[in-house]
């Protein structure tokens, strides 16, 4: 086992209505279709859980929107990383701990955001050395408002935004097919 799938964030908090639009309607599809591969090469499959602190958040655990998407159902990570921050690298579990040990140095990213938990997990995990594919139609995020009052950030130009900060730098930005291709 050298390499690694990681699944970050696939709650079903994300799917509050009360959430601006989203991108990608395929990201679940394409997350399932990585899990299935990677199980059917043997890779390590790691699962990202976000338990938000804030009380009132879909994403906190004593909330029904912690718990994994149905995607997910009937998956057995060979580990789970609670987090409460952006980086799953700064979860409860030592990731790279867990990663170095097993003599893992390939890692696919996928999950939920695109612009905050997957870019800032695949940025450090660049920065600590491994080889980082990053699977940016099994991902997606949401619009998001204009910090200067213009118009809202559409979702699917800050995935873009992503895979341009990403690729050549922290990653290569590739496809679920790629990746299921081997």
């Amino acid at each position: 086992m050298t390499s690694a799938l990681l699944v970050i964030d696939v709650q079903r908090g994300f799917d509050d209505p009360s959430r601006p639009p989203r991108d990608n309607p395929a990201c679940e599809d394409n997350v399932r279709r990585l899990v299935d591969a990677a199980g059917a090469r043997g890779d390590a499959i790691v699962l990202v859980r976000h338990d938000s602190v804030e009380p009132g958040s879909s994403l906190h655990p004593e909330h029904p929107g912690n718990a994994f998407k149905p995607v997910l159902d009937g998956v057995d990570p060979d580990l789970l990383v609670p987090k409460r921050v952006h980086s799953a690298f700064h979860g409860e579990a030592d990731l790279d701990g867990w990663l170095r040990a097993r003599g893992i140095g390939d890692l696919v990213v996928c999950g939920i955001q695109t612009n905050r938990c997957c870019e800032t997990t695949t940025r450090i995990a660049g920065d600590l050395g491994y080889a980082v594919r990053f699977a940016l139609d099994a991902t997606h995020t949401f619009d998001e408002p204009d910090r200067f009052g213009g118009p809202a950030l559409p979702a699917a130009l800050l995935a873009r935004t992503t895979a341009a900060n990403l690729h050549g730098h922290f990653a290569e930005v590739t496809t679920t097919d790629a990746v299921v291709a081997g």
